[in-house]
């Protein structure tokens, strides 16, 4: 019989962790009350939304960031820069957190736990696509090496080769894709945890994926492809710099319209997940 993992139950204002019988929060003093459930046992019935009441709810709440000129032009400069807009990702994983229990953004501070949170999930996300990319890599190697390398040419074995290539990069793709479905709710999954063995923990994701509906996810999982696919290509057709100026401008905002999305739906399935053991 699976024991049920008793997690602390997180701020519904910033988003940080607090002990179960606290009346206060530990970091921004916030009253609590009745801290919100933890992501996993009896916990108040998430309302699931359709997907467009997600994406309007998410992009309301990302356009609630303008308001705030000081902590737009902070994540701004700080996502322009490499490595320190981990950060911006760990504000991201810090709006998961306070999902859907606070409507309002979180505060930008400690900086140190936003920065160690975002390297977090650019790990996981490693982790995750290693092995699709070493198959991809061994692929488009293999394709190239038959049509054009190894002195084979327009050959037998040149073909075969070439041949082989193209199978390894389908299959590459194809795992790619598939564990890009499990890393959205796995990279939340972690963060409302506060474990990042739970990341990997394949079987509850599944679980939540479960609860949430195949179909349903997956459809929003495409939804949110499009929009990034559909943004990074307008941006791209922009003249530079222009067109990376936008796409810069535009960061801020859609972190928190994307992070809030994943937040909303790793809600709708987080209720009575029974954690392993």
């Amino acid at each position: 019989m699976k024991k049920e993992v008793m997690t602390m139950p997180y701020c519904p204002k910033c988003g940080n962790e607090v002990p179960a019988d606290a009346k206060f929060c530990t970091n921004c003093g916030a009253t609590l009350g009745q801290a919100p459930a933890p992501p996993f046992g009896p916990a108040v019935e998430v309302k699931k939304m359709s997907l467009g009441e997600n994406l309007g709810s998410s992009f309301n709440y990302a356009k609630a960031l303008g308001s705030d000129i000081g902590r737009y032009i902070i994540l701004l400069i700080l996502s322009i820069i490499p490595l320190v807009n981990l950060i911006v990702s760990g504000y991201g994983a810090r709006i998961i957190k306070a999902t859907p229990e606070s409507s309002e953004l979180p505060k930008l501070e400690r900086y140190g736990d936003m920065f160690i949170d975002g390297l977090k999930i650019a790990v996981a996300g490693i982790v995750y696509m290693i092995i699709p990319a070493i198959i991809i890599g061994l692929g488009a190697g293999g394709l190239f090496a038959g049509m054009f390398g190894l002195g084979l040419g327009p050959t037998a074995g040149g073909f075969a080769l070439a041949g082989l290539g193209v199978a390894m990069l389908l299959v590459g793709l194809a795992l790619a894709f598939v564990l890009g479905i499990f890393f959205a709710m796995g990279a939340a999954h972690m963060l409302k945890t506060g474990n990042f063995g739970k990341a990997f923990a394949f079987g509850e994701i599944k679980q939540l994926i479960s609860r949430i509906g195949w179909g349903r996810y997956i459809a929003w999982l495409l939804v949110l492809f499009v929009i990034a696919v559909v943004l990074g290509a307008v941006t791209s057709a922009i003249p530079f710099p222009f067109g990376t100026i936008i796409s810069a401008i535009l960061g801020p905002f859609l972190v928190a319209f994307f992070f809030r999305s994943i937040g909303i739906v790793y809600s709708e399935g987080a209720q009575a997940v029974t954690p392993s053991p």
